[in-house]
């Protein structure tokens, strides 16, 4: 039977005003994929920069207060509105202090974490004390450090320079839950690091004297066969010292997209480190790629 001109009329109308009902009904908003980014999305600006988009603080760590390093200096996001972050403890250098990797702190924690830089308890600690005592600057932040509360203590990292670069070694062979670790021209006694489970990129210096490439950077870049994920950047023409004291732009760049890639598990910048980086600082860069 034929349907009336009346009922049709009203029925278009139903359809018209369902339809409008399902097009102004808020989307439900995407969920992050990935929950820990933090920062807008990178360039290669952002990641030159002497600073990121966070305001940040620090607070000193007297050396009385502390039993397990020899005490620093923690910098943090004042802001809490991205929720936790991921940390990282870095080392200096033998007979040096946190002075001479000050400058890292303000650098890393601007981009989206917390940072310590310690003194060790003497000047004159070997690698693996500094392995130790960089684990116990990581296990002050998240226990009881006053920035504990901003700290995602499953997203941890550490870095050292030169006899501190061979303690973010042995950190990362005696703790395989950090989640990165990265070595600035490092020194250590020991060539293999097989046992490595941490994503770890070593930096060296093309005309480091102190650690040369051939017998500490690379033979431990090349023994790391455990390491899920490793990378080896070589800055041309530096020496020993260039990630001290204000150090390389190459050294922050990559520094901060390795950390960000592992701890924070940030694909955005993968970019930056897939395919293998080149350019006039760069003379040599080995790695895992494309990460997985």
């Amino acid at each position: 039977m034929p349907v009336p001109a009346r009922r049709k009329a009203g029925l278009f109308t139903v359809l018209c005003a369902a339809a409008a009902a399902v097009l102004a009904t808020p989307a439900t908003p995407a969920v992050a994929a990935n929950p820990y980014e933090r920062g807008p999305a990178p360039t290669n600006a952002s990641i030159e920069a002497s600073r990121g988009s966070f305001a940040i603080a620090q607070v000193t760590v007297a050396r009385s207060s502390v039993s397990t390093f020899g005490g620093g200096t923690i910098y943090y996001p004042t802001s809490t509105t991205a929720g936790t972050f991921g940390a990282i403890a870095i080392s200096p250098g033998f007979t040096a202090s946190q002075s001479s990797i000050a400058w890292l702190g303000p650098r890393l924690a601007s981009q989206g974490f917390v940072v310590i830089t310690i003194d060790t308890r003497s000047t004159l600690d070997q690698p693996d004390s500094r392995g130790t005592q960089l684990l116990g600057a990581l296990d002050y932040l998240t226990g009881t450090s006053s920035v504990r509360t901003r700290i995602d203590a499953s997203r941890l990292g550490v870095m050292g320079h030169s006899m501190g670069g061979g303690g973010s070694l042995a950190a990362a062979r005696t703790r395989p839950a950090l989640q990165a670790a990265v070595p600035m021209t490092p020194w250590h006694g020991t060539k293999s690091w097989s046992t490595v489970r941490v994503p770890t990129m070593i930096i060296g210096a093309e005309n480091d004297t102190v650690a040369p490439v051939s017998s500490h950077s690379e033979p431990f870049y090349t023994s790391m066969s455990a390491a899920p994920e490793k990378a080896y950047l070589e800055v041309n023409n530096a020496t020993h010292s260039a990630p001290t004291e204000g150090g390389s732009v190459t050294v922050a760049k990559y520094a901060l997209s390795w950390m960000k890639r592992f701890i924070d598990d940030d694909t955005r910048y993968d970019q930056f480190l897939c395919p293998a980086p080149s350019g006039s600082t760069i003379q040599e860069y080995r790695a895992t790629c494309p990460h997985t």
